[in-house]
């Protein structure tokens, strides 16, 4: 149900058309809340039809202009509903740490060299995280409320970044039979 949310809030903060918005997901939703073009334009035409959002009238009819929507009252509403609701953690759900699991009950054999390439991914999204950091949210943008909040997004991506090149560093000694996890 997050990805309807995921839209609107994105609207909200500045009305978009389909493709705009498949762009800032790319940009940044989309590191916190993935969702394909397709997912998104399906689901403008679901939240349109349900009265949430308006395609924009055209400065200019012409045929095959793109959209550009905007967030109706009763799609403020839904969104402000939905912040407010509770909602439980969801359980971790990732296919590496299956795998390790597996690899002890088939074998390990080539299993440290994905444990390495996934250290590398998760140490390169650090430093794009922390790369966004620097130019998005210099010290003099974080008073605004909304700046605040959504630099504290960003930092809950670099907390969890951190959190798995640490762990992988942890896993890879162990895995390795070492006793100094800094080695990796």
């Amino acid at each position: 149900m997050s990805l309807p949310h995921a839209i609107l809030t994105a609207l909200l903060e500045k009305p978009s058309s389909g493709l705009e918005l498949t762009r800032r997901f790319d940009r940044s939703i989309g590191y916190f809340w993935s969702a394909t073009h397709q997912q998104i334009y399906r689901e403008l035409g679901k939240l349109e039809q349900a009265g949430h959002i308006r395609a924009l009238p055209a400065p200019v009819p012409s045929r095959g202009q793109k959209k550009e929507y905007e967030v109706l009252p009763a799609g403020r509403a839904e969104l402000t509903d939905w912040v407010r609701r509770a909602e439980d953690p969801k359980p971790i759900r990732d296919a590496l740490l299956l795998r390790l699991r597996a690899a002890a009950v088939v074998g390990t054999e080539g299993f440290a060299d994905e444990l390495r390439r996934h250290l590398a991914l998760h140490r390169a999204q650090l430093d794009e995280y922390r790369d966004m950091e620097d130019r998005q949210f210099p010290p003099e943008r974080r008073t605004a409320e909304a700046d605040r909040l959504r630099h504290l997004v960003l930092r809950g991506g670099i907390e969890l970044e951190r959190f798995w090149t640490a762990w992988l560093t942890e896993a890879l000694a162990e895995f390795d039979g070492r006793d100094n996890p800094t080695d990796c």
